[in-house]
């Protein structure tokens, strides 16, 4: 055989170009992720400091801005590994989803705690909320540590099957 048989066949030209195409984009929107996440926690200090009188609901909303700054972050550094390894990787995603359930947990419990008008509908509405975020967070976890225990199990079948 001769080396030019062995090479891979080089991809036609409008497959190269969409690949290009959206890589770029990939790359745009994890500049776009960091971007926001930084205005985003620019102003949640800003507002902190700002707001200081009303300190128990400025330390919620600091908390929940800087939860959607780790959200945002996460989000970038999930689609970056996308872009650099061409996988998707299932565990990043769970723990976004987590890190957003226990940002609904808080919004819903700041509300329960300093809402002095919560009656009838809205009372319900948030406790529905508060229920629904610690469903979302129980199913994650649980999710999270299937994926764990499956990666265990795993990983002795790969060295196994190599040795």
């Amino acid at each position: 055989m001769s080396a030019s048989s062995q090479e891979k066949p080089s991809a036609p030209p409008l497959d190269r170009l969409v690949h290009v195409v959206l890589t770029t984009l990939e790359y745009a929107i994890v500049l776009s992720l960091l971007i926001i996440a930084a205005a985003v926690l620019a102003r949640t200090i800003f507002t902190f400091f700002r707001q200081w009188g009303g300190f128990p609901e400025t330390v919620v909303a600091a908390i929940d801005g800087i939860l959607v700054v780790i959200i945002l972050l996460d989000i970038a550094h999930t689609v970056l590994a996308h872009v650099r390894t061409s996988t998707f990787p299932v565990r990043p995603f769970l723990v976004i989803g987590i890190l957003a359930g226990v940002r609904d947990i808080l919004s819903a419990s700041a509300r329960l705690t300093f809402g002095n008008s919560l009656h009838g509908s809205n009372f319900n509405h948030t406790l529905l909320s508060l229920s629904v975020g610690v469903g979302v967070v129980v199913m994650l976890s649980a999710s999270l540590v299937l994926l764990r225990i499956n990666q265990k199990d795993e990983a002795p079948r790969q060295d196994h099957v190599s040795s």
